[in-house]
């Protein structure tokens, strides 16, 4: 973390007002977050629309911070602690961060997409930290906050940084990637997500591509090649960077062949890498091509076929994204994180591929950021879903019933249910699952399906009671 006196620290932020007696004053991290203070933190008030942290700088103060930015247009409050003068807190922690990853020699890899950044960002870490000291984005702190939090908490002698970065408009990954100055970016995949806000597939493309403008010099750079609209977006730009793709293609640098999969993994293989089949201890196809991403920044840096198996065993998954939770009872795939439709299709298709199951059950919720089209994406959804792969198939949310009304009639008389309400549909739930079941909840955040799973395992925990 960074680690700075206070002088150093109103240089960076490009501040003023710090007392020359205050100068030599030493901050060890920063912090945002009244409820996350630890002592001898820069406290960094920020503003929002319906929260200012200025109001709670008392609190922040009994806590132990030794120093805090301030907003200057915000009232000086009565504390015995430096504040550093700012313009806008906000920028003043992308500044800070900005020139805290000039100061760092650790190499960074950003990573965006439309589905996959996640599950990249905890492979390519794990892969990485088999021969260097590797930090990676915590959880889901990939926004004009998150990123900045991110550098700003990196060790002095980290030598691999993996950043995440999301968007929802243009323009905000250019902000990003300009803080952290990437020396390889990747491209996981292009999807429909935040099509209210981006309104077009071709201004995602834009929005993703924008990671290639804080890329170093004849660094590199990584994405999904199977795209037809990022590809032509590629031929017309100006590189001066080394590419390479993945996918299905023929016309890929790299190509992953599926071997085998079940409910706890998948083998793979890669064409042009002369080595053994790699052993991924997660599920679903669309997994092997986040890894493929992750193996070929590892083998650009030097990591070997042997520690990238070793690493591929021990990987650090963020919660909630194809979370396998076996029960003695049944089997639940805690995908509730987020949804779309090319990220919701890739989860089906794992559920259809799993094998050994007694019964399969689909509970879906709405996909949340679809824009205007969102309806008929979720009809689509329910022409697309096999009947003969699931056996019952449940909806929530008003956007997900249009997925069980165009599904139900393909589907034998009552095996597709829709709700508005989440007790229902877990009671309907526990009615239909049996031993040896197994059920994929996936959603938009918002709907917290997870709250679904969570009922789920105290279910079964209460049922194992009852049998002892």
């Amino acid at each position: 973390m960074i680690c700075r006196n206070l002088r150093e620290i109103q240089e960076m932020v490009e501040g003023y007002g710090l007392m020359k007696k205050n100068e030599d004053i030493a901050i060890q991290g920063v912090s945002i977050d009244t409820r996350q203070i630890e002592t001898g933190q820069l406290f960094i008030p920020i503003v929002g629309e319906r929260f200012n942290g200025h109001k709670f700088i008392n609190e922040a103060v009994n806590k132990g911070i030794v120093a805090a930015l301030w907003n200057k247009k915000e009232p000086l409050p009565s504390i015995d602690i430096p504040l550093i003068l700012v313009d806008d807190t906000l920028c003043a922690i992308q500044k800070l961060a900005k020139s805290y990853r000039t100061q760092l020699k650790a190499k960074v890899i950003g990573i965006t997409g439309s589905n996959g950044k996640t599950s990249t960002k905890d492979i390519l870490a794990s892969l990485l930290k088999t021969k260097y000291k590797t930090q990676k984005t915590f959880g889901n702190l990939n926004n004009h906050l998150g990123v900045p939090l991110t550098i700003l908490g990196l060790e002095e002698d980290t030598e691999m940084a993996v950043i995440e970065m999301g968007t929802s408009n243009l323009g905000e990954i250019e902000l990003l990637t300009n803080i952290v100055s990437p020396d390889v970016a990747i491209i996981t995949s292009i999807g429909e997500a935040h099509l209210d806000e981006l309104v077009t597939k071709e201004n995602i493309v834009q929005a993703k591509l924008e990671i290639v403008k804080g890329l170093k010099p004849n660094g590199l750079f990584v994405y999904y090649g199977d795209n037809p609209l990022l590809n032509e977006r590629i031929k017309d730009m100006d590189i001066n960077y080394k590419t390479i793709s993945f996918g299905e293609n023929s016309t890929n640098t790299y190509i992953p062949w599926l071997e085998s999969s079940d409910e706890r993994s998948i083998t793979f293989s890669l064409d042009k890498f002369h080595c053994p089949s790699f052993y991924l201890p997660m599920i679903g196809k669309h997994q092997m091509f986040n890894a493929t991403a992750a193996i070929t920044v590892a083998r650009y840096y030097g990591i070997s076929f042997e520690q990238i198996q070793d690493g591929l065993l021990n990987i650090e998954l963020t919660g909630m994204r194809n979370e396998v939770i076996h029960t003695e009872i049944y089997t639940i795939i805690n995908d509730s994180y987020k949804s779309n439709p090319a990220s919701l299709l890739a989860a089906l298709d794992t559920l259809y591929n799993i094998k050994n199951y007694k019964q399969k059950i689909a509970v879906l919720g709405d996909m949340i950021g679809l824009g205007i089209d969102e309806i008929n994406m979720h009809r689509e959804i329910g022409e697309k879903i096999d009947p003969e792969q699931i056996d019952y198939l449940l909806t929530i949310g008003p956007l997900g019933a249009h997925i069980a009304r165009t599904a139900r009639p393909r589907f034998r008389k009552n095996r597709v249910f829709s709700y508005n309400n989440k007790t229902q549909l877990i009671q309907k739930l526990k009615k239909l699952m049996k031993y040896e079941s197994i059920v994929l909840v996936k959603g938009s955040r918002m709907l917290k399906l997870e709250e679904i799973v969570e009922e789920l395992q105290r279910e079964n925990i209460m049922e194992n009671k009852e049998v002892v």
